[in-house]
């Protein structure tokens, strides 16, 4: 056997294993998947668009815990605000409060040597979706993206932001950077207690949702909301429904623009039927061919009478959809093919007029901070872009 024919049958090897890998790990998972939803709840929310604002609130709130501080996220960095974010969670289980940190396995860059000077301080430590055997590529693309922080069960935080650098707006490409991150407080930090406390139990194997000392007695706030986690499995549904309802606006702002078919199918037909839709998405990039996968999409959108604005005032990261300024969903999801059919996932469902105008006017901002663009804005204009739209494409579940 040749050279030539060896590396072929190496590389058909190969490409047969991952699409076995992915259609029996994808069964597996669709088969395990837990559906459950919150009720609705009534609490109050801030919203922060800033990185700094948000940081400052936060840090200051784990600094005042007194009994237990839950944190999930999909990424910790190893840099400046990263250091000071471990040191602060030192400090406090060195003082005698319970301080619970859970990580994704791929998102996450903490180092070994970080990881053990946590928990020589006392902080439970715990990696949640590590890839595993029998199914090693399916489970390597399945991500806890959620980002939970709860602080002695009575405040909590949800939404895009991350532990880094640029999420402080210190990245020269990429600041400032823009997300909505939602500070709760009243009754639905009781749903998002429980739901760290089910994705600890499910990394870490110790249930603690039994333990009545996580969940002290809430007061009622004045906004309704309802949390919804998803699971890879349930989030399309979702966003279908949502957008089957309207009757006179969407807004969507995401980072990354890649859509389902019955999600994308959708969107023509509110369209169609006289619905207004615009779309927010970022001008610059932070991840490979994520803009090219977008422009088949927004093409389509343009041509029948949508608007798209891309930010041009820093990056772009936020996770939100308003329909018809009667509800807005604000959380961690992004409109793509992963967030609906991959990661694990929790958006927060608002019914409140006087806080979804609130977010509408950030939206306006945004906006106003950004270019409306037209066709010509996403066309390929020589052969290299017009390759990379067509690699986006074919592998836009997986970015």
């Amino acid at each position: 056997m040749g050279i030539a024919s060896m590396i072929f049958w190496i590389i058909a090897g190969i490409a047969l294993w991952v699409a076995t890998d992915f259609l029996l790990g994808r069964k597996q998972h669709l088969a395990n998947a837990k559906k459950y939803a919150f009720p609705d709840r009534y609490s109050d929310l801030e919203i922060f668009a800033k990185g700094p604002e948000l940081f400052e609130d936060l840090f200051s709130e784990i600094t005042n815990a007194r009994q237990h501080i839950h944190i999930l996220f999909y990424i910790v960095k190893d840099d400046k605000l990263s250091h000071e974010f471990v040191s602060l969670l030192k400090e406090k289980a060195r003082e005698g409060v319970e301080v619970r940190l859970l990580v994704d396995w791929i998102g996450s860059n903490l180092k070994r040597k970080t990881i053990q000077s946590l928990k020589a301080a006392g902080v439970e430590f715990a990696y949640t979706h590590i890839p595993k055997p029998p199914f090693l590529f399916y489970s390597s693309q399945v991500r806890n993206h959620r980002k939970i922080t709860v602080i002695d069960g009575h405040v909590g935080y949800l939404g895009g932001f991350n532990i880094g650098d640029e999420y402080n707006d210190h990245d020269p490409k990429l600041s400032p950077w823009r997300d909505y991150h939602l500070k709760i407080t009243g009754e639905g930090t009781l749903d998002l207690q429980k739901e760290f406390l089910r994705d600890w139990h499910c990394a870490s194997k110790v249930n603690l949702l039994q333990n009545k000392a996580y969940f002290p007695p809430l007061p009622k706030g004045t906004i309704r909301q309802q949390f919804v986690p998803t699971e890879g499995d349930s989030l399309e549904s979702l966003i279908v429904t949502l957008i089957s309802e309207s009757r006179e606006s969407i807004i969507i702002g995401t980072p990354y623009f890649i859509p389902s078919k019955k999600v994308f199918d959708q969107l023509n037909a509110a369209i169609a039927r006289g619905v207004s839709v615009t779309v927010l998405v970022p001008y610059k990039s932070d991840h490979i061919l994520v803009k090219e996968a977008s422009y088949r999409y927004l093409r389509s959108l343009l041509k029948d009478g949508a608007e798209v604005y891309q930010y041009s005032k820093g990056f772009y990261h936020a996770k939100v959809m308003m329909i018809d300024d009667n509800i807005c969903d604000i959380g961690t999801a992004n409109f793509d093919k992963r967030s609906m059919f991959l990661n694990y996932e929790l958006n927060c469902l608002v019914y409140d007029p006087f806080f979804i105008k609130k977010v509408k006017h950030i939206l306006t901002e945004d906006m106003l901070d950004s270019h409306k663009a037209s066709l010509a804005d996403f066309r390929a204009g020589n052969l290299f872009l017009s390759f990379k739209e067509t690699a986006a494409r074919t592998i836009s579940f997986f970015l």
